[in-house]
């Protein structure tokens, strides 16, 4: 490797500190590296020329990076400087190792799906993004139910009448979509979860469906005139109504050093208590 991208989440003082050392040990082997400072907002960047990306934060700093890193097809090493660690799964006292296994490229690691959102208005396409984790339509008002027309593969679905919709990658089942009711799936599966928020209707339950169809997300008509679409969480957009909203699979997937199966159940039962047993 010539050239690395470390980005640091500049709300967690550890990453800076753990950067300077990073930053010197990549040096000292001839490496060059570029620091970036991410603030938890930053929209996407150029990661061209890059072998590399380390990310220093928690799990919505991988989800910045992958969406860059992927279009590149850049490898994402992701130091967890945060709460849960699903995506961020290298450990702070870790990282010296796993980064020698890395740049010998001995590291083991998963390669993960991504979402592809684009919105159509009058046929023209006015916003687009990828997603590691989910995309979510909402009422910008908050509280307030609105009217989604919904199609998979072309074919009606549902008519939705909720608080909005959460549409999640099966690295993204664990996040938002989990707090929402949605299942858990495991990491390497190649699906979408679409969980329904605060749905009027009793039947209206979240869904498992493949990624190699389509979904579209019609903005109906509402009492609630704005709507919002945010991807990742870190990228919003306001919508129309006759908006349409359409969801795939990207055709890359983003590579993420020394992530496993394994440590993902870890997290499971380490961070969600997910047991299957009392409380000690």
């Amino acid at each position: 490797m010539k050239k690395v991208l470390v980005i640091v989440n500049i709300s967690k003082d550890e990453s800076l500190t753990l950067a300077e050392k990073i930053d010197s040990f990549l040096k000292n082997k001839g490496i060059q590296t570029v620091l970036y400072d991410f603030d938890g907002f930053a929209g996407n960047v150029s990661f061209s020329g890059y072998d590399l990306a380390v990310t220093l934060g928690g799990d919505g700093t991988v989800l910045f990076a992958a969406r860059n890193a992927v279009r590149e097809n850049i490898p994402v090493f992701p130091v967890n400087l945060g709460q849960f660690g699903f995506i961020a799964s290298v450990q702070p006292e870790n990282w010296n190792p796993s980064l020698e296994q890395a740049l010998r490229g001995e590291a083991v690691f998963e390669e993960r799906s991504l979402l592809s959102v684009r919105v159509l208005r009058d046929g023209l396409c006015v916003y687009s993004s990828l997603g590691l984790n989910d995309a979510v339509i909402f009422g910008e008002r908050g509280a307030s139910t609105i009217s989604l027309d919904v199609n998979y593969d072309g074919r009606p679905l549902c008519k939705l009448k909720s608080d909005g919709v959460i549409i999640a990658t099966s690295t993204g089942s664990t996040a938002y979509s989990a707090a929402a009711g949605g299942p858990i799936l495991s990491p390497t599966l190649d699906a979408f979860v679409f969980t329904p928020v605060n749905a009027f209707s009793l039947s209206s339950r979240p869904i498992v469906l493949g990624m190699d169809r389509e979904l579209e997300i019609f903005m109906g008509k509402s009492r609630v005139r704005e709507y919002g679409v945010t991807v990742d969480g870190q990228e919003p957009f306001s919508l129309e109504y006759g908006d349409r909203v359409v969801v795939s699979r990207f055709e890359k997937n983003v590579r993420l050093l020394c992530a496993t199966e394994e440590k993902f159940y870890g997290a499971l039962r380490s961070k969600l208590n997910w047991s299957g047993g009392p409380y000690a």
